[in-house]
Formats: structure tokens, C-alpha cells, sequence
């Protein structure tokens, strides 16, 4: 018997119906970039890159390594470009009074872990007679606006290079250019592979783009072969039909996968990163829509004891979530084990699954008690509500071969997840407060700065940007000072991944703006190439 009656009135979010079509989404995955031929040419134009690589221009190189990165190859070069930095690092006497050159330079360096000081740049821009004495074009502001997102705590980059470009003459700049200091997304907080299209010219012949635009329709085939097997679980689930209050958004949920690791070694990772989001959108709709308090108490204990008795008693949606949760849970611990020979990792997948869930008990427990908290009371606890410390874990198990090095670098690295799970709260906040104050939902940190400060939804919206430019100065510090920088990167995408979904709305709770456009560019539709090279 149930211990909740069924007439407990429930919430609605009243999201959007799913968009996707499954059926007619997998027939449309027809890509032959499978096959044979394609492999042997890219493996072909490989070598003439790496030739280019050789270049003993220093700055031609970090120009080349740049745009490699840009073009979401940086992967195929990892050995040539470490390489290629190190020994740039190395030269002295190099630099040049010019900011774009330093510009690059320092924000190469920096990408690649190394503390180069702000300094050159920063006397550049105070050099009053180079700014009256030079001709700037778009290149020069454009690199010191992206090299100004690299700066670290308590350093003063990004205001000098806007102060810098307020007094120099932009009338020959676009629009773009003129506006870039007051809200464009630096390429620093962007996805690689979501902007990799864009940066692919296709008329250009050169070795470097027939690559890319090659990589790219390869990679996209790879990535729906694994969308398939993603839906089949989806639908094999058959949640909808009980869980009527969530989301259905597992492509979405893959998109964000790929955009933490869309190179071709880390499947698995996204399989498992897709369906811990998955997971992570049902629970949060559970606490936040659907659970009663007495429900919710149960379903955190369950959780937190990994014990499905505690819930056999509520009404069948909280059994199913709970169910869902555990099974998948213990088939990633299965498949884990099955793939990388380590002992079980259970204990620490249900420990970052209670810290979610008991977060997100503390959020509905202020709904239910119209308890108001202060921004720093909402963001203690937020950026654990967040599911940072969920998303993370799961991409460092699917990173790392090493299990005992995937924990210690979990563990170790608690800053870095900690401000990335900030930026995808801030993030999250600043592109769902609209929707949450409709439905009465607990507070934001807007709604708490809002009525902390007595501000203006503006004035709190620009406060809450400062917070995330400051967690991502904090984020690039702690990066470069980590020994396993390299990992973390790839925890650092899951913020960037927060920062496109959120940047204009709630991205998955809305389907069909940029959220849609990304599917279709990065999932379905190839770039169309001439043939003839293969």
C-alpha cells in the first residue's frame, strides 16, 4: 500500500514535448565516413600537418597550433604540439612590440599550462604612444579580447583591454568587434566542437581543412552510431509513460556529452556522462516538481543507504526514478569494471548521487518552508544542486584508464570542480529564472541577490556575471598549477557546455532555439565535401 494517497495535488513545469522524432531521427543517420578509404586519406593528410608543424617561425606555429584547436584537431597532434610549445616556452628574446604577437603568445602558452605573466601585454596597453601611433585592426583587439579571458585571480587583464579598446577608434571594426567587451562569449568559455564548423573553410584545399572537414564527418559518424545505441536504452526504459512530469531530452543530454569529449577514444565516457544527465534531469524534476516532503525524505535515504526499500512504498514514479537510478548506476559500475580491469567504483557513484540529491532536498525544503536564503547560503549548496560533482566524476572515470588516478585526480582537484560546478549553476540560473519564478519554484540566485541588495533584476543579472568571469579567473589559476591539468580540462567542459546551453534560455527545457541548430549541425547534417580527394 501506498503511503501517500494519490490525491496529493501535483506540480507541472509544463515543459515543451519533446521535438525529436527518434524513429525518424536514427533513419536519418546514413553517414558512410565509416568506411575504410577515409580513414587511410586522413591518416595521409595527418602527415602533411605535422610537417607544418616544423615551421620555425614561432609565432607562424602558435597561429597554426591555434587554429588546429579551432578546427577540433588538436587531438590527432597532441605529442607535436606539446612539443612545438614547449620549445616556443623555451626561446627568449622573442617577443615583439605588438599585441597581437604578445596577445597570442601569452594566450597559447597559457591554454597549454604555462604561467606566462600578464605583464607584456599589460605595459603594451599603457604605452600611450603606441596606441596613438598604430593603425589597430580587427586581428590585434580581437586576440587581446580572447588572451584577456586567461587571466588569473587578482590579476587586471580583461579591464585594461576594455578600457584599452573604449579609447581607440573602432569605427573600421564590425559590430561584432565593438561589442566583444560587453557580452561576446570568448573562445576561452566556448565549446571546440560545437564552433568547429564554422572555422572550417571548405574551399580552402590545404592538407589542414580537407582534415577537418574530413575529421569532422568521421566523428559525426561515430557520434551517431552511439546516439543510436543511447536511444535504444532510452526507449527500452519506457519512463514517459509513469514519469509523465519530466523531460524527454536524451538528445540533448548526449549533445552536452559530446560537447565535454567529442573525440573518437572517449565512447564510453559519453555513454555514460549522456545517461548520468539523463538521470540528473528526472531527479532534479522529481525534487523540484513532483515529491511531496515525506516522499522526498524517503527518496534521499534511499539514496543515500542505496537501499530500494525505503521507497516501495510510494507511489510508482518515485520507484521507478529510484529504480532507474539504481540500475543504470550499477551497470556503469559493471561496464567500468568490464572495460578498464579496477575494482568497483560504486561507493564512489553513490556518494556524488547523495550529495545531488540531498542538495536538491535542501532546495525543496525552502520551497516547502518558504524559507528564503542569501546568495551565499543558495550557492553553498548550489553548486553541489548543480550536478557539477555528478558530471565530473563521470567524465574523470571515462578520462582516465587508471582508476586509482581518476580518484586521486576527483579528489585532489575539489577547487576546479567546485568553480565549474558554480558556473553551471550561475549559468543554469541566468537562463531558467524567468521559467522558475512562473512556477513558483524556489529561489534563484538572482531572486536572492535581487532581494538581498534590493537590486533590479539588471543589476543582478550583471552581478551574477561577475561571479562566473570570477570562478572562471579562479578556474584558469588552478589549471595551470594542477598535475592533472590535462584531465581536468575536460571537467572544465562541462562548464562551457553549461555556458552555450544557458546562454539565451533554458536550453533544454526549450528545444528549438540554438539548442536545435547545435543537434542538427553537430549530430545530423555532414559538411558536404568534394569527393574527389578520396
Amino acid at each position: 500500500m501506498e503511503v501517500v494517497s494519490a490525491n496529493i495535488p501535483r506540480r507541472t513545469a509544463n515543459y515543451k514535448p519533446n521535438i525529436w522524432n527518434y524513429d525518424r531521427l536514427l533513419q536519418s543517420f546514413t553517414s558512410n565516413y565509416n568506411e575504410e578509404k577515409y580513414v587511410r586519406e586522413a591518416e595521409t593528410l595527418k602527415e602533411g600537418v605535422r610537417g607544418a608543424l616544423k615551421n620555425k617561425d614561432p609565432f607562424r606555429s602558435l597561429e597554426l597550433i591555434d587554429l588546429i584547436n579551432k578546427l577540433a584537431l588538436s587531438h590527432y597532434f597532441e605529442k607535436e604540439i606539446s612539443e612545438c610549445v614547449n620549445e616556443v616556452a623555451c626561446m627568449k628574446n622573442i617577443m615583439q612590440d605588438d599585441l597581437y604577437s604578445t596577445a597570442l603568445y601569452f594566450r597559447i602558452l597559457r591554454q597549454h599550462g604555462y604561467h606566462v605573466p600578464q605583464d607584456g601585454i599589460v605595459q603594451l596597453l599603457e604605452d600611450k604612444k603606441l596606441m596613438t601611433g598604430t593603425e589597430w585592426d580587427d586581428k590585434a583587439v580581437v586576440e587581446i579580447f580572447e588572451a584577456s579571458h586567461l587571466e588569473f585571480e587578482d590579476e587586471f587583464l580583461f579591464d585594461r583591454a576594455k578600457a584599452f579598446s573604449a579609447i581607440l577608434n573602432l569605427n573600421s571594426f564590425d559590430d561584432d568587434d565593438k561589442e566583444m567587451f560587453s557580452g561576446k562569449c570568448p573562445t576561452h568559455w566556448s565549446v571546440s566542437w560545437f564552433n568547429a564548423k564554422k572555422y572550417i573553410n571548405l574551399t580552402n584545399k590545404s592538407p589542414l581543412h580537407r582534415l577537418a572537414g574530413l575529421s569532422f564527418n568521421m566523428i559525426q559518424a561515430q557520434h551517431q552510431m552511439e546516439l543510436k545505441e543511447i536511444l535504444r536504452w532510452w526507449r527500452k526504459l519506457d519512463l514517459l509513460p509513469v514519469l509523465t512530469f519530466t523531460r524527454d531530452r536524451v538528445v540533448e543530454s548526449f549533445l552536452w556529452a559530446v560537447g565535454v569529449a567529442y573525440e573518437p577514444q572517449y565512447s564510453s565516457l559519453r555513454k555514460w556522462l549522456t545517461k548520468a544527465i539523463v538521470l540528473v534531469l528526472i531527479i532534479d524534476d522529481v525534487y523540484d516538481i513532483y515529491g511531496s516532503n515525506i516522499e522526498l525524505d524517503h527518496f534521499t535515504n534511499a539514496v543515500e543507504r542505496w537501499d530500494p526499500s525505503e521507497v516501495e512504498e510510494h507511489p510508482e514514479a518515485i520507484r521507478k526514478c529510484f529504480w532507474t537510478l539504481y540500475d543504470t548506476t550499477g551497470e556503469m559500475d559493471r561496464e567500468v569494471h568490464k572495460e578498464k580491469g579496477c575494482e568497483s567504483i560504486l561507493p564512489h557513484l553513490k556518494k556524488v548521487w547523495t550529495g545531488f540529491c540531498k542538495a536538491l532536498h535542501v532546495e525543496a525544503n525552502w520551497y516547502h518552508t518558504n524559507h528564503f536564503p542569501s546568495l551565499s547560503e543558495y550557492l553553498d549548496n548550489g553548486w553541489t544542486s548543480s550536478s557539477g560533482p555528478v558530471l565530473s566524476l563521470h567524465t574523470l572515470i571515462g578520462v582516465g584508464e587508471n582508476m586509482v588516478e581518476n580518484m586521486v585526480a576527483f579528489n585532489s582537484n575539489q577547487d576546479i570542480i567546485h568553480q565549474a560546478s558554480l558556473i553551471i549553476r550561475l549559468c543554469n540560473d541566468q537562463g531558467t529564472s524567468k521559467e522558475e519564478l512562473e512556477r513558483g519554484d524556489a529561489p534563484s540566485s538572482i531572486r536572492c541577490y535581487m532581494r538581498e541588495e534590493n537590486a533590479t533584476e539588471e543589476e543582478a543579472r550583471g552581478h551574477i556575471r561577475k561571479l562566473v568571469s570570477d570562478s572562471w579567473k579562479k578556474i584558469n589559476g588552478l589549471v595551470v598549477t594542477s598535475t592533472n591539468g590535462m584531465m581536468m580540462r575536460y571537467v572544465v567542459n562541462t562548464a562551457r557546455v553549461a555556458n552555450f546551453i544557458y546562454q539565451n534560455g533554458d536550453g533544454f527545457g526549450n528545444q528549438d532555439r540554438e539548442t536545435r541548430a547545435q543537434v542538427l549541425s553537430c549530430l545530423i547534417e555532414p559538411l558536404s565535401l568534394d569527393s574527389s580527394s578520396s
